[in-house]
């Protein structure tokens, strides 16, 4: 049987492919697709009862509805997060949904940093100028991070590991989460209204999930509140950041410096060669004219660590999938009624 998988990138290919060798050997082929999964493309995964879907793959009721008509049982999601997913109409088709509901949270935890010190330090205009054989300091001016602020916003494993390299700075540890993480704790975390993190801290990073009440989290009010040269990065979710807000407050020239590697709009763009095209998304653009702003594209979970064990724990879920079992992996338990087949 031929698994299909839609949006695999070049270099995640040979991980996913070794990873489906171990475990099925030749008993199941895949067929590794560079195409986003759309309404467009799903008619490909005909005759395919396994469909491998990446995040910026859209999954809605009408996409869900042309799988299952074509003979798909089950959706596993090479990713943590969901939201793409139309789970109610999955149910209601009798698809298996399942994600990867962790890999090496190091990933993104450390990229976080890469982008924070990134902008700090204006490492990329730096970077442009020597390349350059423009060798002045004018204007790259950072500061210590040692002593000051760091938020958290969002203290899972991500976040976590996070606020344990912020620890390593010195920095003092603020947190918001629904709950309170006894590690972070044990690193001198003091958890407080998310209200008074946004105020106090120097350094804001986002760690939580994109839900209907994370949706905007960082709106106008929240950005009115943070420090005019405070640092804010994001490797969560897009969603997370009112892109209008941002452009909004550094246009009156306030926060040092933003780190973006995800993007409210970033499906039809990331993960895709724009550089010959007219870049129509003008919020995106304007974000780019900012010397002060860094964006990257969705890249921090992007390690041969944490896409080895992306594409290990998707083999379980599909080899779950054959024998019946459900884990904490599982969105949508399998079973055998359905109005899509």
């Amino acid at each position: 049987m031929e698994i299909v998988a839609y949006g695999v990138l070049a270099d995640e290919q040979p991980l996913l492919r070794d990873a489906f060798d171990r475990e099925f050997g030749a008993a199941h082929g895949l067929r590794c697709l560079g195409l986003f999964l759309n309404r467009d493309t799903a008619p490909i995964a005909a005759g395919h009862e396994v469909v491998l879907s990446s995040v910026n793959d859209t999954l809605d009721a009408e996409v869900l509805r042309a799988l299952a008509k074509g003979g798909t049982r089950m959706i596993a999601q090479r990713a943590t997060g969901y939201n793409n997913i139309d789970l109610t109409a999955a149910e209601e088709l009798g698809l298996t949904v399942a994600r990867v509901s962790y890999y090496s949270p190091y990933s993104v935890a450390e990229f976080a940093w890469a982008l924070a010190l990134a902008v700090d330090r204006r490492v990329v205009r730096a970077a442009h100028r020597t390349r350059e054989f423009d060798f002045r300091l004018d204007g790259l001016i950072g500061r210590d991070l040692h002593g000051r602020t760091a938020g958290v916003v969002g203290t899972g494993k991500i976040g976590a590991a996070f606020a344990r390299i912020a620890h390593g700075f010195g920095m003092r540890l603020l947190g918001w989460d629904v709950a309170e993480n006894p590690d972070c704790l044990a690193l001198g975390m003091r958890y407080v209204e998310k209200e008074r993190l946004f105020a106090e801290a120097d350094l804001v990073s986002l760690h939580v999930p994109l839900l209907p009440d994370t949706h905007h989290l960082v709106d106008a009010r929240a950005l009115a509140l943070m420090k005019d040269d405070a640092i804010l990065v994001n490797s969560s979710r897009g969603g997370l950041v009112d892109t209008d807000a941002l452009l909004e407050t550094l246009r009156a020239g306030r926060l040092s410096g933003v780190g973006l590697d995800v993007y409210e709009e970033e499906a039809g763009v990331f993960f895709l060669d724009k550089s010959l095209e007219v870049m129509t998304d003008e919020r995106l653009a304007r974000l780019m004219t900012f010397n002060n702003v860094l964006v990257t594209s969705h890249q921090a979970y992007f390690t041969r660590d944490a896409v080895g064990q992306i594409a290990a724990t998707t083999v379980g879920n599909v080899a779950d999938h054959f024998a019946g079992r459900t884990s904490e992996n599982t969105l949508v338990p399998r079973h055998e009624t359905g109005t899509g087949r």
